[in-house]
């Protein structure tokens, strides 16, 4: 089972990068592709089950956010993504603050996976 949403999840999280990025790149070009209801509720769909499968994971490992210091730096690093990509994609007033937000949203979303690789909150210093 752990291997079957552990994969679940890592499939998600590529469409999920994905979707960000192909959207990024059409508010870059300043397209209004990027805000077509039936992308942002596809991105919704795509998050939802990455989420889930995420929570289940934490279930199956026992290993969980603000018990165990790795999760935790993922889950506020998630929340600083979050945060600078409905910056960059939707809510940003000027492209100057859209375009600071998606490199803060960028920087977050490679730090949740270094962090999701090597376990610590600080790899950089192992």
């Amino acid at each position: 089972m752990y291997l079957l949403i552990k994969h679940i999840h890592l499939i998600f999280i590529t469409f999920s990068i994905s979707l960000f990025i192909t959207r990024a790149v059409w508010m870059l070009m300043q397209s209004d592709l990027h805000q077509l209801n039936w992308i942002r509720k596809l991105s919704q769909y795509i998050d939802t089950i990455l989420l889930l499968s995420a929570i289940a994971l934490t279930l199956i490992i026992k290993q969980y956010p603000f018990t165990h210091g790795w999760l935790t730096a993922k889950i506020l690093a998630l929340i600083a993504y979050i945060v600078l990509g409905t910056i960059a994609l939707n809510r940003g007033k000027t492209q100057q603050g859209r375009n600071i937000a998606l490199i803060g949203a960028l920087t977050s979303l490679g730090y949740i996976i270094w962090v999701a690789r090597s376990h610590y909150s600080w790899p950089w210093l192992i």
